[in-house]
């Protein structure tokens, strides 16, 4: 016992120096991991001292109950292979991973625990399909919530390196197999696209994925006086902007992920536009919402309404509009742990979000289709954007056919 207290005082001493040496504030993940490793060297060292001092036909009483396997155990295992035969995205992705990438050692990923892919596969998107912590999922692999976190992570680098490959902005004759009508109740009307009315490559658009905020971020860091800032107004570090383009299929061509504090809503992908206008062929446009920067290859709708052309127009593109929030709440079902991430660190949330969406890609290859419910969407502070005159221009050209063929029509 006397033994035990000391090894006791010894590690809390370890953690102290260690926690003084690398002063910082410990974000709660990194505190239980800690605590999680000295518990865990603890245990290990009475172990080892108790077998030391049993006798010999203790020791080999032991020895015999470490080759068998404990019944829990057993039947966690059992349970994991039930769960993977009813679900056939676990060996799709475990197939797909393997595919993808040949340097796997002996199926396995990384970490200390050493699990087989399919079983990482398994626990990887429980973790993300459902609003569980690291400790649920521990007590159902028998594991430790450290391992289950470097195995998740590991996971989610090895589905990020296939990003180029499955999250692709079309070229070619396959960038025109997936081009939509710019109204529905038009269909494929060839006169009016001769005489300039573009067809739709793409729909893009932004969600937010709450994060949790930064330990020690405090408040005034906005450039706003503190006392001019509403109270119920969340802080711009406590989310993600994740920006996304969606085809015809509900399939992400584009995606990128930044901090909430980050501005220019599209600005980064209309610059990338700008450069290499090859990506939107000549014919065809991307829709986006009020707010992002109206170009030549980026039409956006009117703020308000104020003819019966504007409103035409607009009810035009909202329909599109409403397809990219149909798509978001699909990826949100089917990944709720997007709903909120409890994470306080950027890159580690940035690359589950990364994940998700390339997943998301990956789901809709093999057929599986997930309904989720659209949210009703908030008033936002718009900021201004630039409309540059070939944007403009276009905008004006779009209504004036639409409105043209709504005439004709009735007449």
């Amino acid at each position: 016992m006397e033994v035990r207290k000391k090894k006791v005082a010894a590690a809390g001493r370890v953690i102290m120096d260690v926690i003084q040496a690398e002063w910082e504030p410990l974000s709660h993940w990194e505190l239980d991991q800690r605590l999680d490793r000295a518990v865990e060297e603890m245990i290990e060292a009475d172990l080892v001292a108790q077998v030391q001092e049993q006798s010999a036909s203790a020791t080999m009483q032991a020895s015999q109950q470490e080759d068998s396997t404990p019944p829990d155990q057993a039947q966690t295992r059992s349970h994991i292979t039930e769960a993977m035969e009813a679900n056939p995205a676990i060996q799709y992705v475990t197939n797909f991973l393997q595919s993808s990438n040949k340097s796997y050692s002996k199926n396995r990923l990384s970490g200390r625990a050493r699990l087989s892919l399919s079983h990482t596969v398994l626990l990887s998107l429980t973790l993300l399909s459902k609003r569980i912590s690291y400790r649920s999922v521990s007590s159902s692999f028998h594991l430790e919530k450290g391992n289950i976190h470097r195995i998740f992570f590991s996971f989610c680098d090895q589905v990020i390196a296939q990003k180029d490959r499955l999250i692709q902005w079309p070229t070619g004759q396959e960038a025109l197999q997936h081009l939509l009508p710019f109204s529905s109740w038009l269909s494929r009307n060839e006169g009016l696209e001769e005489r300039g009315l573009p067809q739709v490559l793409g729909v893009l658009g932004d969600t937010r994925i709450p994060i949790r905020l930064p330990a020690g971020k405090p408040d005034s860091e906005s450039e706003a006086p503190e006392a001019k800032r509403l109270k119920n107004e969340p802080h711009p570090d406590s989310w993600l902007n994740l920006e996304l383009v969606c085809n015809d299929k509900g399939r992400f061509i584009y995606c990128h992920i930044s901090k909430g504090s980050e501005k220019g809503r599209g600005s980064a992908l209309a610059e990338r536009l700008q450069q290499h206008p090859e990506m939107v062929p000549p014919g065809t446009c991307l829709i986006a919402g009020v707010g992002y920067p109206l170009t030549e290859q980026i039409l956006t709708p009117f703020s308000t309404g104020r003819s019966p052309q504007e409103n035409l127009y607009n009810r035009s593109v909202g329909t599109h509009l409403s397809r990219f929030n149909q798509v978001v709440a699909d990826l949100k079902e089917r990944f709720q742990k997007l709903r909120y991430l409890d994470m306080g660190n950027y890159d580690r949330a940035k690359a589950v979000v990364l994940t998700a969406c390339i997943l998301h890609n990956v789901f809709l290859d093999m057929g599986d289709v997930t309904k989720g419910l659209v949210e009703r969407s908030t008033a936002e502070d718009v900021e201004e954007v630039n409309e540059d005159a070939a944007g403009v221009k276009m905008r004006e050209t779009v209504v004036n056919l639409l409105y043209s063929a709504l005439e004709s029509g009735t007449q």
